[in-house]
């Protein structure tokens, strides 16, 4: 079996390798893995051609490519969203597919926090500020605690950012497609009511067909003036227009972007780069140091697994 690592995932090629090796142990296998990372689809044919295993991470992987991959027979998607892989290609062709959740989940939780307190103290501006002999004149923010934090999607992220919440003394509110028991987390039925109460808005949903566009004018117009949307799922999820719109209006306090339409570089003309009180970072909620270390881990064993004739974390 030959498997291709088609990119770099985070962590060295020496430990890659190392993680893979153990994991696959003595089946017999080839591994070849790539130094940089390549989106066009020549590039992905001739990396995965004759591979009967790939490893990709939130690469475009299209049914173009899977095409001119005749011996392909699994992907690991080192990644929580598959979105981007045709799985009704895969679905025709027999193709099995796992992915990598839970790897990201402290790390976007992480990063959910940085950007509201970012939003929410003016870090961006005070910096600029002290670093040009400036104050915090029209600079000082609000406090978390005794805010309405309202949380799109309670799986494993969206129940940690809660625990977090609950930390830093919120409130919080919860709409999802599955309700939980989670301690100090009150579920509501309509996302609208959660739109409507809420002062912070966070979103941990994946990105299908439902919710694509979810976040939409409507449900914007429903929020409060001082109430801040923090994007760290998919970018699709939200209207970037209508948001764009909504700050720029002063309709909403604020908000903190990791996840646009498409992967970085966002194009500089995109509406929310020069929407008001917008602190936007270039899709790294997944990818700290650890996190990186956690996926490659699955992606080991999720290798393994296939080849032992019993997958897991299929999608």
């Amino acid at each position: 079996m030959k498997i291709s690592v088609v990119e770099p995932l985070g962590i060295s090629d020496e430990q890659l390798r190392g993680l893979i090796g153990d994991a696959v142990g003595d089946f017999d296998v080839e591994l070849v893995t790539y130094p940089d990372r390549k989106e066009d689809e020549a590039s992905l044919i001739e990396r995965s051609k004759d591979a009967d295993i790939v490893v990709v991470s939130n690469i475009k992987y299209s049914a173009a490519v899977m095409q001119e991959c005749p011996n392909l027979k699994y992907i690991c998607v080192a990644f929580t969203g598959y979105d981007h892989v045709d799985m009704a290609y895969c679905r025709e062709h027999g193709i099995t597919v796992s992915n990598c959740a839970g790897y990201s989940t402290v790390a976007v939780a992480d990063l959910t926090f940085g950007l509201l307190l970012a939003v929410y103290r003016n870090i961006v501006a005070c910096d600029k500020a002290v670093r040009c002999g400036g104050t915090k004149a029209g600079l000082v923010g609000p406090e978390l605690e005794g805010k309405t934090f309202g949380i799109v999607g309670a799986g494993a992220i969206g129940s940690r950012v809660a625990r977090i919440a609950n930390a830093f003394g919120c409130k919080v509110l919860a709409y999802s497609r599955t309700k939980k028991d989670l301690p100090d987390v009150t579920f509501v039925d309509t996302i609208e009511e959660l739109m409507s109460a809420c002062d912070v808005i966070s979103l941990h949903v994946p990105q299908t067909p439902e919710t694509t566009g979810l976040i939409n004018a409507e449900r914007i117009a429903l929020m409060k003036p001082t109430a801040v949307l923090i994007n760290c799922a998919r970018g699709p999820v939200v209207d970037s227009a209508a948001l764009a719109d909504a700050l720029n209006e002063g309709r909403i306090a604020g908000a903190g972007i990791d996840v646009f339409e498409t992967e970085p570089p966002i194009a500089t003309d995109h509406p929310l780069l020069s929407a008001k009180n917008v602190v936007a970072t270039p899709h790294v909620a997944f990818a700290s140091n650890e996190a990186m270390y956690k996926r490659a881990v699955i992606v080991a064993d999720n290798v393994a697994a296939y080849l032992a004739g019993a997958p897991i974390n299929l999608v």
